[in-house]
Order: structure tokens, then sequence, then C-alpha cells
């Protein structure tokens, strides 16, 4: 496409934008009585309006039917996740039966690392990507401490080449076939945290398949991100959060998804409690775990409804927006017009004052991009945020910026560019 750094050109493309009305659907905050222009949906996403109804009916539920809601009422709280998981598994590509609602993400991880990190004999490595985010890496080094194994020699970590800020999928591919009979787990992210990188997922699972390991993701920064197709590519399990591009909460309930070929995998070890048992029988209080088919199987304790009433509501505007096929369309489309912008602040400044670090193909990136400055990043980070322009800083050196689709415009962008203009033409000391 074709851009203009004009505010007209973005004024067009906001009137031409099929999921335009979508931002009127999120709580924006103001300040100084102005909304601010928010692109840090990377971190957490903006509150759904929906969110108020949706928490209401469940505390009147709980108002009027007490511990009755959870068989009574027009959603009864025991099956209220099944109604999460026809939602859930169109933006992961996945079967309704393959992803549950439960917990937190490093929770989930550590619960998926206990079925899925079998070291045994020469096999007992965990291969991932340097630079991970520090929650994975800790439950990484914590289960392998677990096992009683040295995480020094036992992690390994695929870094980006020398001068490079970006990992190659042909270099991820062969340190995995390098240490193929040394590897039990291969554990990557979907979108690199700091880089904005959308790794070859289905790559990265053929070869570590191939190598004889278990393969998983952390999706925290994909889900709702990017399209997925983790049945299609035949990862073992994925985990993600849901407050970031999903906008379901601070620190919200957390998603599942372990493919339907390990259901009657009788091998595998869990952590089971009482949720995971067999629905039918649940409620007999027997000994002797008998888990309940599918993802829901790996349930530990009783959903908290609240949490996924709050995680409901975004789902259904996913759902309504045409799904994730969709919202990834205008997506690239805002990230286009966000890279072009910052283009014309270097040529503007007369240097690259701002080097992005996230890869240039569409295909390679989500919603976000990673800048660092020639100079001065947080002092410029700092007056974009008084400036009502909030972003994300990451240390030591990164301005992450996220355009969403549901809720920003192509004028958000253009404003962006403005301010940054203002911002290095105003201050020399910057």
């Amino acid at each position: 496409m074709y851009f203009q750094n004009k505010r007209e050109f973005a004024l067009a493309l906001d009137s031409a934008d099929k999921l335009k009305d979508f931002r009127n659907e999120f709580l924006i905050p103001k300040h100084a009585g102005k909304e601010i222009i928010y692109l840090c949906g990377n971190s957490l996403g903006l509150q759904p309006r929906p969110v108020k109804k949706y928490l209401d009916e469940q505390l009147s539920n709980w108002e009027n039917l007490a511990v009755e809601g959870w068989f009574d009422g027009d959603s009864p709280w025991m099956f209220y996740h099944k109604e999460m998981q026809k939602l859930m598994a169109p933006v992961v590509g996945a079967k309704p039966e393959e992803v549950i609602p439960m917990n937190t993400l490093t929770v989930n991880l550590h619960l998926m690392m206990v079925s899925f990190y079998r070291p045994t004999g020469k096999r007992t490595k965990i291969l991932m990507e340097a630079g991970a985010f520090p929650s994975d890496q800790y439950a990484v080094e914590s289960q392998v401490r677990f096992h009683g194994l040295d995480p020094q020699t036992s992690i390994i970590e695929v870094k980006p080449r020398e001068g490079e800020d970006l990992l190659r999928t042909e270099d991820i591919t062969k340190v995995i076939e390098q240490n193929s009979d040394e590897i039990a787990l291969v554990l990557f992210s979907g979108i690199n945290y700091y880089s904005g990188q959308f790794f070859d997922l289905e790559e990265i699972v053929k070869a570590g398949h191939a190598a004889g390991a278990f393969v998983g993701f952390d999706l925290a920064h994909a889900a709702g991100n990017v399209p997925l197709k983790l049945h299609d590519w035949n990862a073992d399990f994925a985990c993600w959060c849901t407050y970031k591009y999903m906008n379901s909460s601070p620190g919200g309930i957390s998603g599942v998804f372990v493919h339907e070929r390990h259901f009657n995998n009788g091998s595998l070890n869990r952590f089971a409690g009482w949720w995971g048992y067999d629905e039918e029988n649940r409620f007999k209080m027997e000994k002797g775990f008998v888990p309940q088919q599918g993802a829901e199987g790996w349930q530990l304790s009783c959903s908290p409804v609240l949490l996924m009433a709050a995680h409901k509501a975004s789902l259904v505007l996913f759902d309504q927006a045409g799904g994730i096929e969709a919202l990834r369309e205008k997506s690239i489309a805002l990230t286009a017009y966000l890279e072009f912008i910052i283009h014309e602040v270097n040529r503007s400044a007369g240097r690259e004052q701002f080097k992005i670090i996230t890869p240039r193909e569409p295909h390679s990136r989500g919603a976000q991009l990673s800048l660092i400055a020639e100079k001065d990043g947080k002092k410029i980070f700092d007056e974009l945020v008084n400036r009502r322009i909030v972003g994300d800083w990451r240390e030591p050196d990164v301005i992450r910026l996220s355009p969403v689709p549901l809720y920003n415009s192509f004028t958000d962008i253009f404003e962006l560019g403005q301010q940054l203009e203002e911002i290095l033409g105003g201050n020399r000391s910057v």
C-alpha cells in the first residue's frame, strides 16, 4: 500500500476501516479530559465495555442462586468453561476439546512441563530461544532443577547470529538437529516479547518431532495477535495469557492447548485435581484419578467464573469482528503504517533516530514494532507518555509500540509521528 504522512490520509483510512466501530466497544483512558493514544496492548489490553455486563450477569447469579449457581441459571458455572472452549478454539487454531481456560500462564507452563518434559537417559535437555521472557526462563530452570539436573548443561539457548537482532529459522532447526539425541523438550515463544519476532512455529514443530522431542509454545504475545494453527501444526501443547491482545483483565485467566493425540496417553504424568476428574463421576468423591477427556482433564480446581466472564466478553468481540483473520488484515496494515511513520520521523531527523528491530516481513511479526533510539530512548519514551501516548519501555533500550486492530486507528499512528517529530525537533538534548 502507498502511504502518506498526512492527517487527511489517516482519516481516510479510518473512514474505510471495516472494524472502526469496534473502537467504541472499549474504554479508552483519558488524561486532562482527552483520550490517550494507547499503543500498549502487547502488555495489557484495554477494557471492553461489555465486561461489566458479563460480570454483572454472574454476580447476579451469585446473589440470587448462591451455591445453586453451579447447576442452575442460564449458564451454570459447572459448564461455563465449555462455552469458552468454543470461542477460544478459533483464536488459536484448535478443536474446542483441545483448549481450556484455567489458572495463569506460568502455572500452566509448569503443569504442561510435568506432562511433556520427561528427561530420561541422554535425552534430558530443553531447547528455548535466548532472551525468552524471564518467567519462562525461571520456570524452565526450576523444572530442570526439580529433576536433579543442572540448568547450565540441560538448557540449550538459541541465539541470533553475531550482529543480528533476530533468529533465523534455519539456525533454530539446525541446533535442534545437532542435539537431536539429547533434547527432551522444545519450548519456544510464539512471538518474542522484546523483538516482536513471530517464529515459524510449524517448522519448529517439525524439527522438534523429527528429533524425537515434545514441542510446546508460550503464546503470550501471539494468541489474539496472529493467526495460529496449533492443531494442524501438531504442536504438543501451548499456553497463553489473555490480558494482552485478548483484553481479558489484569492477570486474567490463562488458556491451554493440548493436542488431541495425547488425550488417551496414559504414560503422561500430570498433576491432578478434582476439576480435571471425569465429569460424569466427579461428585462421587472416589479415590483414584480418572481424567476427563480432552484438555479439560488437565484442570485442577473449580473454574474462576468471574475471570472467565471477563475473558468471554472479549472473545465475543473477536467473534463479532470476524475472527482472527479479519483482525489480522487490519493489523498488518496498521503495523505497516506505523513502520512508514517511523521511517518518516527518521527522514525528518536526517538520521536513523529509531532502529526497528522487529522483522519487516508481515508474516514474521504481529501488532508490534520494537524501536531502539539512537540516544535518550527513555527520555523520549517518558515524553511520549507526557503527551498522552502510552507505549511500553523494556530494558535496556527498547520502546515497544503495538497498534491493536480492535481499538487503534490510523490517526493514532499519524499523531504518534507528529509528536515524535516535535519531541526530536523541540528538545535538542534528546
